[in-house]
């Protein structure tokens, strides 16, 4: 089946198989690989990404739901050379030890301040619950989230 989808701000029309998951169609067809495969269950977060301006885990949206939407990747946050305030937080608070959760981690995260724009540490800790991390302890996650709060 053939889907149209705005990736960054690009506009592709492609081929896929009607059970290619989103992640699959971002990393394989598209060859962004920064949306990283965690778990394959929606566990982890790793596949984050936002749709419409919205976080999803991409491992549980096929791509043919995505068909005519606008998807923002990892990728996409950086404007003319210069990284979203959210990956500046992360990189100058040490939000990120082996940074393979960091892309999703991001993602929710940017998703998290849309929402709530002046967070609290319980509900920075409770709005990433769905994203794990396997090195940091979240800490850092934590300080980043609000330290990219305080600098909009």
């Amino acid at each position: 089946m053939k889907v149209s989808i705005t990736v960054n701000g690009t506009a592709y029309e492609n081929d896929v198989e009607p059970r290619t998951l989103l992640v699959q169609y971002i990393r394989e067809t598209l060859g962004l690989t920064g949306t990283n495969i965690g778990c394959d269950t929606s566990s982890c977060g790793a596949c984050s990404l936002h749709v419409d301006g919205e976080s999803v885990k991409s491992c549980t949206m096929l791509a043919a739901q995505a068909d005519g939407c606008s998807v923002t990747t990892i990728e996409g946050l950086a404007q003319g050379g210069e990284m979203h305030p959210m990956q500046k937080a992360f990189m100058e608070n040490h939000g990120l030890q082996c940074g393979y959760c960091t892309p999703g981690m991001v993602m929710a995260s940017i998703s998290l301040l849309k929402e709530n724009p002046n967070p609290t540490e319980e509900e920075v800790r409770i709005g990433l619950e769905g994203n794990l991390c396997r090195c940091t302890g979240y800490h850092n996650i934590v300080k980043s989230v609000l330290a990219a709060a305080k600098a909009q």
